[in-house]
């Protein structure tokens, strides 16, 4: 990305008072008018040229009508370098639904949270504290008691608030409403002097102690240091990718010898959205999640042989039977997990430590300590997240053995369990009389053909269910399993693979998920303090790559007190810690 020199910044632009944002590991916008992107991309020029950046620029605006991808090139005008922002913020441009939309831009270091919907109820389901803020008066709402009361909540104090009146509004009504919300006007009498002024400058200074009914409890956010991740999977890998973008050292300690051993060596996997009727929890997340893994694979992968945009069609199967209505997903791929962890584990500031079981958790002079079953010490850091599926439960059960008093800290957390799967594949070559798709079939089941696989291509369907507490099934039994699911998904296609399935020709491959008792993700903290040390990451089930960034990015986001990626009330379905009022 191409730093452009610095120069005087236009007066429409997100103000930076004295270089504000020199010294600081994250500048934290908040702007009510989105527009078409025109404040973000000077912000974000801004950002590129002082050599003294923080190191994440994280923007959060708001609009109840998003742009066009049109609209945002044309933002740019003549100004080369803007368009380079406005190309790359484009080619992620698309199902802008209402609900929060994360962009990953300039290799992670700059993020926008765009926000779709009514100003107000937006404004209500951040989470975090901004640094600048742009109050744009473009509908009577805007300017309201209410929705600064709703501003203000989203400030740090301190913060520097940037008001635009388009089309000469007076602003006497809104500065009363800021005043008594606590903003300091810098030139009071501008909110009533004749014509109009364009804009209002204030900070957020009340002179009340402020208090905060966020979801976290941090009232600021860790100190960047050293943490340790036990899991390397989907779920650990993405947690240290995003922890080592904003600075942390991890250690990242798996019981195996190398990365993506468990369920997250699946050979391939479908990257596609939840659907229900009523648009639940599970759709809306999974929504988010889509979209941030698929930036990471265009990012890190190579397309074509580790990943590939080839869309997924869904099929609706009501039992056996076909419903026509079948929904095809544009933005749909196919992604080898093993290959994104080994990504994601590659990047400066992780260590891979493999072969290392951890058996044991202890603290001792304000760090953490991982033990091996000897009781030896392996790795000590100030956070450790656990993304280790089901064995996160056995070393919480062993730290309660140790430390019972913990037991309250923990009584939230939901149950886990494992879920064995069974995944039925060959090369095409040995089934070239069959016709497949040209690209993946999702519903009861799946079929995704056309996978280079060591010089040749091959295809995939699965995968099978089985709770681990029970006795494991015999292979022949899961591939039977997984061409009955086949066949109302593509029945032509399961008639012509029916011999294959009877002869015990195919191969497979199987491991165990680690899934919650609502079949979401635990994320969050596990001790009971304003910086906690002890923190969760796991239960992903069969949809890793649709949650493990959304999970890394809310976990990193609580880290900072950063913009979190989805709404607050959607998040709240995540806590580690969900089930302790329940």
């Amino acid at each position: 990305m191409p730093v452009t020199p610095e120069k005087e910044q236009p007066s429409t632009s997100v103000d930076v008072p004295a270089k504000a944002w020199q010294g600081l590991t994250c500048w934290r916008t908040l702007d009510t008018g989105f527009v078409s992107g025109e404040r973000f991309f000077q912000t974000w020029q801004a950002w590129l040229a002082d050599p003294q950046r923080p190191r994440l620029l994280h923007c959060v605006a708001l609009t109840q009508t998003p742009p066009t991808a049109p609209d945002l090139l044309s933002v740019a005008g003549n100004d080369p370098a803007m368009l380079l922002l406005a190309q790359e913020l484009a080619g992620q441009w698309w199902g802008l639904l209402p609900g929060f939309h994360r962009f990953s831009l300039n290799q992670g270091q700059v993020v926008l949270t765009l926000c779709v919907g009514d100003t107000l109820h937006l404004l209500r389901q951040q989470q975090f504290a901004a640094d600048a803020v742009t109050l744009s008066l473009d509908n009577a709402e805007t300017g309201s008691l209410w929705a600064v009361k709703a501003l203000a909540r989203c400030c740090r104090r301190g913060a520097r608030l940037t008001v635009h009146a388009p089309n000469g509004r007076a602003l006497s009504d809104v500065g009363r409403n800021l005043s008594q919300c606590g903003f300091e006007l810098e030139t009071p009498e501008a909110a009533t002097s004749s014509p109009a002024p364009a804009t209002l400058e204030a900070s957020f200074n009340p002179r009340w102690t402020l208090k905060s009914s966020r979801q976290t409890a941090m009232k600021t956010a860790l100190p960047i240091g050293s943490c340790a991740v036990i899991g390397a999977g989907l779920a650990g890998a993405s947690v240290a990718a995003a922890l080592a973008r904003r600075g942390w050292q991890v250690s990242v300690l798996d019981q195996a010898e190398a990365p993506a051993a468990g369920a997250s060596g699946l050979p391939v996997g479908l990257v596609v959205p939840h659907i229900s009727a009523d648009d639940c929890a599970l759709s809306r997340l999974s929504r988010s999640g889509v979209r941030l893994i698929l930036q990471q694979a265009r990012r890190l992968l190579t397309e074509g042989q580790d990943w590939a945009p080839t869309g997924v069609l869904e099929r609706d199967i009501d039992g056996v039977h076909l419903n026509t209505q079948d929904l095809w997903h544009p933005q749909g791929a196919w992604i080898k997990p093993a290959q994104l962890v080994r990504a994601w584990l590659s990047q400066a500031g992780i260590t891979f430590m493999g072969n290392s079981a951890v058996a044991q958790l202890r603290q001792h002079d304000g760090a953490w300590e991982l033990l091996d079953a000897q009781a030896r010490v392996m790795c000590r850091a100030e956070r450790v997240v656990l993304a280790n599926a089901c064995g996160a439960a056995t070393l919480l059960q062993r730290l309660l053995q140790d430390e019972p008093q913990r037991a309250p800290d923990f009584a939230g957390l939901p149950a886990m369990h494992g879920m064995r799967g069974l995944l039925s594949w060959a090369l095409h070559d040995d089934t070239s009389k069959a016709e497949f798709p040209p690209y993946p079939v999702n519903g009861s089941g799946s079929m995704v053909p056309q996978i280079p696989v060591d010089g040749a291509t091959a295809w995939f369907t699965g995968a099978s269910y089985q709770p681990d507490d029970q006795p494991e099934r015999p292979d022949q039994d899961n591939h039977r399993s997984n061409w009955q699911h086949l066949q109302p998904l593509l029945p032509d296609l399961a008639a012509a693979l029916r011999q294959q399935f009877e002869s015990s020709e195919l191969k497979s491959w199987k491991n165990t998920r680690c899934v919650t008792t609502d079949r979401l993700p635990a994320v969050g903290p596990l001790e009971a303090s304003e910086a906690p040390g002890l923190w969760i990451c796991a239960g992903l089930g069969s949809r890793g790559l649709s949650f493990s960034v959304l999970c890394a990015e809310l976990l990193a986001a609580r880290w900072g007190l950063e913009p979190w990626p989805v709404e607050a009330s959607l998040a709240r379905s995540l806590n580690a810690l969900r089930h302790r009022h329940a």
